[in-house]
């Protein structure tokens, strides 16, 4: 297959690609099939539920990559961004640097999951076609989109190890940083976690569950098809309660979450805390092959120790109980080391227009590298486990 065969189109939703196309595009990438969050079925949710939208900030322009006979042999889930919110990867910094001095830094060409801090291959490709030479082909593409259209800058976030080099390659720009993820070391119970804590750390834990059990709340495991309308409702609630009070804008719509039951209701896993009768709190998960990812989390009322409890204590014992190797609870937060969450890498890619603006993040970049890497080893050594 030759390079001069190939060209790039974008398309507006990712419906214009299809359901057949892009699965079997992700399926044949590596480790792509096993996240949830990629899945046809997610994406498409946010876009036909108006949660990915023009009036959101969020427009696709998903590119395909496509051969002589118009197949579609690669796919990159790609939005034209009017703000830098929903992506957790900061770059405000760059943006208010780069109006100061008379740049106009949005619209700018995101390419991740919206809403969703979790780790995946953005560059989805048919087995048959070498990644190298898609990427290439993309990285040529996106530069000369921002040429063209005078678009300030290429953000891909949260790349995996692989991707993140091939990218490197093509001269995009490498930022580093960290979220917290809990690792299972084959345990048989959360007792058995707890054992391989220090004596403190584990007194802590035991005690902050204490306090979230003693507020006579039961909790209550539901998965897939066992969650009820009543229950998307009741989370519904809590979900916009906590998110106008952290956000002012919460991101999803009741339509979403309706969408998500019918579409992959055996990836969903909810936790919900009731008092008698009366639902109070949830934390809604989605479980991929190998890895549980809590995601949004609301309550009414205060519960201390509640969403500790909710979002990461009853997140490991299912993990532990169903053999799951990890936990990836969302982005920042150090207070989930002390919960036995501990320090992982994360990577994403920039491509800057601007050569003396692009000089600038490099440098910048580049300090910020080292930096994490340190920090990153200090609150490892940090870590709650017994030592040696």
């Amino acid at each position: 297959m030759s390079e001069q065969s190939l060209h790039l189109e974008v398309c507006h939703s990712i419906a214009q690609i299809g359901q057949e196309s892009w699965s079997i595009c992700c399926n044949d990438t590596p480790k792509a099939a096993d996240n949830p969050f990629l899945t046809y079925a997610f994406l498409s949710a946010l876009e036909e539920s108006g949660c990915v939208s023009e009036q959101s900030g969020w427009l696709p322009h998903h590119l395909v990559l496509k051969d002589e006979k118009d197949t579609i042999l690669a796919c990159l889930p790609l939005y034209l961004k009017a703000h830098s919110q929903g992506e957790y990867v900061f770059d405000h910094g760059w943006a208010d640097a780069y109006e100061r001095a008379g740049g106009r830094y949005y619209p700018k060409l995101q390419s991740s999951l919206p809403f969703t801090p979790v780790t995946a291959p953005k560059l989805l490709t048919r087995r048959e076609l070498n990644p190298d030479m898609a990427t290439k082909a993309f990285a040529s593409g996106l530069k000369q989109v921002c040429e063209r259209y005078h678009i300030s800058s290429v953000h891909l976030t949260f790349l995996p190890q692989t991707e993140k080099s091939r990218w490197e390659k093509q001269d995009f720009l490498i930022r580093r940083d960290r979220q917290f993820h809990w690792i299972n070391q084959d345990y048989d119970s959360f007792d058995d976690f707890l054992t391989d804590l220090a004596s403190r750390k584990r007194k802590a834990i035991k005690k902050e569950r204490r306090q979230a059990q003693n507020h006579g709340l039961t909790i209550i495991k539901k998965r897939g098809d066992e969650i009820s309308e009543q229950d998307w409702d009741s989370f519904f609630a809590f979900y916009m309660d906590t998110g106008a009070r952290k956000w002012g804008r919460p991101y999803l719509t009741r339509a979403f979450f309706a969408m998500l039951s019918e579409r992959m209701s055996d990836n969903l896993l909810l936790f919900i805390a009731k008092n008698g009768e009366n639902p109070v709190a949830g934390a809604l998960n989605f479980i991929g092959k190998d890895t549980l990812y809590g995601r949004y989390w609301g309550a009414i009322g205060d519960y201390p120790s509640l969403h500790f409890e909710l979002c990461y204590h009853q997140a490991i014992e299912w993990a532990i109980e169903h053999g799951y190797k990890s936990v990836e609870a969302g982005a920042q937060g150090e207070h989930k080391l002390a919960r036995g969450y501990i320090p992982q890498t994360t990577w994403s890619c920039h491509w800057i227009d601007n050569p003396s603006f692009r000089q600038a993040v490099e440098d910048y970049l580049q300090a910020e590298r080292r930096e994490a890497a340190a920090e990153q080893d200090f609150l490892t050594d940090l870590a709650p486990f017994k030592k040696g």
